[in-house]
């Protein structure tokens, strides 16, 4: 799937009425225009418009302490943090509330989380029953105890769920792929820049660290940290890279379940049989040879070093659960040392996020209920069946693309299915139980409700109607085996428009580009291009067509190689071109269906700026995103998104209509020749 991770947000009802409402709303003359606003004079557009057009609230705004970014998407979660803190505090007044019912588990998993007492009280006993777990440990029942593990996500070694078949999209699949690492990338174990080698450092420390709030002796605890990053670092070792993951035909891989038995030092028949999947018929591997060096790592490493990694992957998923200490340490390192934030944020803001994460469907439900108006879906389909309109033409009138190849891109388009606003049906949560005294049994038990969720799917027909969001999660998402795009209702918010319609550049700026218009790229990048209309990896290009295609792609690829974000650090463009590609359909079908508007007609003037000039800020608006360094670096390691700054200057300047609304000449550092401009859909 591809997800717009980096605008992982909610919305709140008053900023979705600003266009859920009729036209009937008028603008004042007093309204302060936020894309004006935003600006920084100092800096000439032609040199850096990102930052041209957003750096005058840069300046005004710093990154918080308790952030590792700020921008159009912080300033929105604080809003929305502060409208499901109500509905989470109103929950958790009622101490009686019916069992079972939404309100009853959203308050008392709220309630749990907010008990610090009871929290820094138990300590690691409320993980004793794990411990005790890992402490039995042997070779000989690792698949027993791994099994038990996953089952509230904190197994290691290797990763897997139960998901659609690639290719046969009428069918879910067991896949396994590589795993197990404490490091966001493989790459993090292996680079020799001082950046990276000091994060090395700084993770063995951590390690020690919390090898010693465990009961370990100094000595012990160095031991086991050093084993645990062996561990790891041969893990990784046996790792493809980010781009090379990115590949959907080199990481299909299906083989005979009795087979891959046979072959596997790890019993993963025991396993799979232990967290419910038993009799598997196939196993989709992602990464073959990650097996094949698994077998030798197991037998490499004697059971100690086992249970202390087993402990590790534990604690990465429970530490900042526990109690204050460990909490401490796990933001030490993973949010100071990896992100550069400063402090951890205030405790109901944690839990608030915690429960809209754990709870996500049932907070969904009453967010709908009391805080989404009528008119959303509406409104959204409008602009996404715009933007269609417009991808359906731009395809027709395609240079490179034969007639037969284009009919079946066709076919495709006219295929997606567009869920916008929020799912018809919710996920059924009945047999989750959340106890108001007890916070790390709540987390586990949501994580356990989540892993027996996807193990359920096995075995039963696809369900196409599933939605893999909420409605208060500002994201969006294009699914390739359902040919899908998801767009949750809150994708429709414009901070700074309360009370007052936006104008068509501005929703066609960031609803049309870089919501709709990316996420049907995505369709069409250089992964989703390879799915047929039926979701199925299923090559439906001529060798021509194909290798036009390629040609195209690697321009962006070159492009944004060539981008320098710190350091010595670059932008990936082989990791990142599918995001890459997506920013630029984005764009490019936003701005064709803007000029269809009366807006997109006219010449009229706004805040000053002209409807071209408007739009392409609202683009850069729709990105404004101020990240610190140590966050920058961990994006670029470990992230197919590209920096906010290049998602806007490198799209923007493939585009001739951007160079007439600003006055790009040659020799501007936002210029591009002709040549080199990349011209795809």
């Amino acid at each position: 799937m591809h997800y717009k991770t980096i605008r992982n947000i909610c919305c709140i009802s008053v900023l979705i009425a600003t266009v859920a409402c009729n036209n009937t709303v008028k603008q004042t003359p007093t309204f302060a225009d936020p894309l004006a606003s935003h600006t920084d004079s100092s800096i000439n557009p032609a040199d850096n418009f990102f930052m041209f057009a957003n750096n005058g609230w840069f300046k005004a705004n710093p990154i918080p302490a308790s952030e590792r970014s700020n921008g159009i998407f912080q300033t929105i979660q604080d809003t929305i943090n502060n409208s499901i803190k109500l509905i989470c505090e109103r929950s958790s007044a009622i101490a009686d509330a019916k069992l079972g019912s939404n309100e009853q588990k959203i308050g008392d998993f709220y309630f749990s989380g907010m008990d610090t007492v009871a929290i820094n009280k138990a300590g690691t006993g409320a993980i004793k029953n794990q411990l005790d777990l890992i402490n039995t440990l042997t070779l000989e029942n690792m698949a027993q105890v791994t099994a038990s593990l996953a089952k509230i996500n904190a197994a290691g070694m290797f990763g897997f769920y139960v998901g659609v078949d690639d290719k046969n999209s009428a069918l879910y699949s067991v896949m396994l792929m590589q795993g197990g690492l404490g490091l966001p990338d493989r790459d993090y174990y292996f680079n020799t820049d001082a950046r990276t080698s000091s994060i090395r450092t700084a993770y063995v420390n951590h390690l020690k660290a919390q090898f010693v709030l465990l009961g370990y002796d100094d000595a012990k605890a160095t031991g086991a940290a050093k084993d645990v990053m062996q561990i790891e670092t041969d893990l990784a070792k046996a790792s493809r890279t980010m781009a090379d993951r990115r590949d959907p035909y080199l990481n299909y891989n299906k083989v005979s379940a009795d087979a891959f038995y046979k072959s596997n030092a790890f019993n993963f028949q025991t396993f799979f049989t232990e967290i419910g999947l038993k009799n598997l018929d196939s196993i989709v591997v992602g990464q073959p040879e990650f097996f094949t060096a698994l077998n030798t790592i197991i037998k490499k490493y004697d059971v100690e070093k086992w249970k202390a990694y087993a402990q590790t992957q534990l604690l990465n998923t429970y530490a900042s659960h526990l109690s204050t200490p460990f909490e401490t340490q796990a933001f030490s390192f993973y949010g100071t040392t990896l992100s550069g934030t400063k402090e951890m944020k205030p405790r109901w803001k944690r839990m608030v996020e915690l429960t809209d994460e754990s709870l996500g469907d049932l907070v969904g439900q009453v967010y709908v209920a009391e805080y989404l108006p009528k008119g959303t879906k509406e409104k959204l389909l409008e602009i996404g069946n715009n933007i269609r309109s417009v991808y359906a033409d731009h395809i027709k009138k395609l240079d490179w693309m034969s007639e037969v190849t284009k009919q079946k891109a066709l076919s495709k388009l006219n295929k997606i299915v567009m869920k916008v606003g929020y799912p018809d049906v919710w996920k059924d949560m009945s047999s989750l139980q959340i106890k108001r005294n007890d916070f790390m049994g709540n987390v586990m038990a949501a994580n356990q409700w989540a892993f027996n969720y996807m193990i359920n799917h096995y075995g039963k027909p696809v369900d196409r109607s599933e939605w893999s969001m909420q409605p208060q999660t500002y994201n969006a998402y294009y699914n390739p085996s359902y040919n899908e795009i998801v767009v949750p209702a809150c994708n429709i918010i414009v901070p700074g428009f309360e009370g007052r319609m936006p104008d068509d550049a501005i929703l066609y700026g960031i609803i049309g580009g870089s919501t709709f218009g990316h996420e049907i790229t995505h369709g069409f990048d250089d992964q989703g291009s390879l799915y047929d209309e039926n979701g199925n990896l299923n090559n439906w290009w001529t060798v021509a067509d194909s290798t036009q295609f390629k040609a195209r792609t690697k321009l962006i690829v070159d492009q944004y190689n060539q981008y320098v974000v710190l350091d010595s650090l670059h932008v990936n463009g082989d990791a990142t071109q599918g995001e890459n590609i997506a920013d630029l359909g984005g764009l490019v079908m936003g701005y064709e269906a803007f000029k269809k508007t009366e807006q997109g007609k006219s010449n009229e003037h706004i805040g000053g700026y002209t409807p071209d000039q408007r739009f392409f800020l609202a683009y850069a608006y729709a990105w404004m995103v101020n990240r610190r360094p140590e966050s920058l670096a961990r994006q670029i390691m470990s992230d197919v998104h590209a920096p906010s700054e290049f998602r806007v200057n490198g799209p923007v300047s493939n585009m001739p209509q951007f160079y007439n609304a600003f006055n790009i000449k040659p020799g501007s550092l936002m210029h591009r020749a002709d040549s080199m401009r990349v011209v795809i859909w």
